[in-house]
């Protein structure tokens, strides 16, 4: 049997779209005030506003049937509890990285390296709003398998088309393209 390609999804920016105009929340969105660990405001300073999608707990369920679900984010095993509940998720796997924010190799995102060593030869689709060509290039020269490298952008998130990308990928891959 072979094994369902894996969808690593970033928070920040595809989920969270943090950079949109300040105080305006994106329509379709909600509200969320949190204190993940990882958040480095001031102790007294005001929760991390997270913008989210309801529905997109209902779209990355509806890709599971196709993907293997994994958070690829700085939020790591936060993500299942800080996000997933509010979208309707399971917890799901979760790349630990190794090194956040350090040296990658060939102009690359910090990530790229360390999601190529989480997929492990594995075919995967990846939404972040930090890729780039380079990251791209990099994955085609490293990764043997196919590999879906979508940049999302961080003042919108991810859009209808996205996951209708997605999805279209996956066919793809089960009818040889």
């Amino acid at each position: 049997m072979t094994r369902k390609p894996l969808l690593l999804i970033d928070v920040d920016g595809p989920l969270n779209p943090y950079a949109a105009q300040p105080e305006r929340r994106p329509a379709g969105y909600t509200t969320h005030r949190m204190r993940p660990s990882g958040w480095t405001g001031a102790e007294s300073a005001k929760p991390l506003r997270v913008w989210l999608n309801p529905s997109h707990g209902a779209e990355l369920l509806a890709l599971a049937n196709a993907y293997e679900l994994v958070w690829a984010t700085t939020w790591k095993d936060e993500a299942n509890d800080w996000i997933g509940p509010h979208l309707g998720l399971p917890r799901l796997p979760y790349i630990d990285w190794p090194q956040m924010h350090g040296r990658a190799p060939a102009g690359t995102f910090w990530k790229t390296q360390y999601v190529l060593e989480y997929a492990r030869g594995r075919e995967f689709a990846w939404v972040d709003d930090d890729i780039t060509d380079a990251d791209r290039e990099y994955a085609d020269r490293h990764h043997l398998q196919r590999a879906l490298l979508m940049r999302i952008d961080q003042r919108i998130g991810l859009l209808p088309a996205d996951f209708a990308a997605l999805a279209r990928w996956a066919v793809g891959r089960r009818a040889g393209f």
